[in-house]
C-alpha cells in the first residue's frame, strides 16, 4: 500500500490506517451539519496555476472568512512552504501532506491523509472554509465526496486550447471550471473563445471562469463563487 504522509510545521507524520473508515460512499456529498466548514478541493494538471489559486483565494476572503489550507505534493512540502511564505494565513492554519503516491490517490482513493489533515485543522481552528489542493494531476483526477463537499478543476491556456474539448471527469464534473493564465494565450496561439465554447459544450450549465490569476489576483468571480458556495453550505448547515 501506498504511504500517505502528513507533514506539518510541528513535525511528526502519522502513518495511514489499512482502510480509511470515513470514504464508505465516496461519490456523494457529505451532508451539511451546523456549524461544519466548507471544504472545497482544488485540483488540476502541473503547473496551471493551483497554488497561486489558493494564495489568491486566501486573500481575497481572509478578511471576512476563517479559513485553513491543505496541500498535496508527492515528496516535498513546497506549496504549503509557498503559501507560508507568501503570509497568505498563520502558519499553523496551512498543513502539508506528502502522498508519496499519485496525487488522485490521496484525493480519491486513500483520503485518510488528506481527511485526518482537514479534521485537525477543523478542532484546532473552527475554520468556515477548509481549501485542499491537490497535487499536479490529470484530465481523471477527482475528488471524494467523504473529503471535500465542492471541487474547482484548474486548466491552463498553456496546456492546450484542446482540453477542454477532451473533457474527463475533472473538466466535465467538477462544480467549477477555472482557465487560468488567460494572458498567455497570444503566446502559445491559444484560442480562448474556443476554450470557452468547448467548456460549455462539456460541462452541461456547470459554471466555467476564465481568468489570469497573475494580472488579476483578486480573482473576483472564483472568490464571489467561494464565497456563494460558503453561504449556500451555512444556510443548509442550519436547516439541516
Amino acid at each position: 500500500m501506498h504511504r500517505l504522509d502528513v507533514a506539518d510545521p510541528g513535525g511528526g507524520a502519522p502513518d495511514p490506517h489499512d482502510q480509511d473508515p470515513h470514504d464508505q460512499h465516496p461519490h456523494h456529498h457529505l451532508p451539511p451539519r451546523p456549524g461544519r466548514a466548507l471544504r472545497v478541493g482544488i485540483g488540476g494538471p502541473v503547473g496551471c496555476g493551483k497554488t497561486a489559486l489558493v494564495a489568491a483565494l486566501c486573500r481575497a476572503l481572509g478578511h471576512e472568512l476563517s479559513l485553513a489550507v491543505v496541500t498535496n505534493d508527492i515528496y516535498t512540502t513546497e506549496d504549503a512552504d509557498f503559501l507560508r511564505r507568501q503570509a497568505v494565513l498563520a502558519d499553523e492554519r496551512i498543513v502539508a501532506v506528502r502522498t508519496g503516491c499519485c496525487p488522485h490517490t490521496a484525493i480519491r482513493d486513500d483520503i485518510t491523509a488528506n481527511l485526518d489533515a482537514v479534521e485537525d485543522l477543523v478542532e484546532r481552528h473552527d475554520p468556515e472554509l477548509v481549501l485542499v489542493e491537490s497535487g499536479g494531476d490529470n484530465l481523471t483526477a477527482t475528488f471524494s465526496y467523504g473529503l471535500v463537499d465542492r471541487q474547482i478543476f484548474v486548466l491552463d491556456t498553456a496546456g492546450g486550447d484542446d482540453v477542454p474539448r477532451k473533457g474527463g471527469p475533472g473538466v466535465a464534473g467538477a462544480d467549477l471550471l477555472v482557465v487560468n493564465k488567460t494572458d498567455l494565450a497570444p503566446l502559445v496561439g491559444a484560442d480562448v473563445d474556443q476554450m470557452a465554447a468547448d467548456a460549455a459544450r462539456v460541462r452541461e450549465g456547470r459554471p466555467t471562469i476564465l481568468t489570469s490569476v497573475r494580472t488579476a489576483p483578486a480573482v473576483t468571480g472564483i472568490a464571489g463563487w467561494v464565497r456563494d458556495e460558503v453561504a449556500r453550505h451555512a444556510l443548509v448547515g442550519r436547516r439541516a
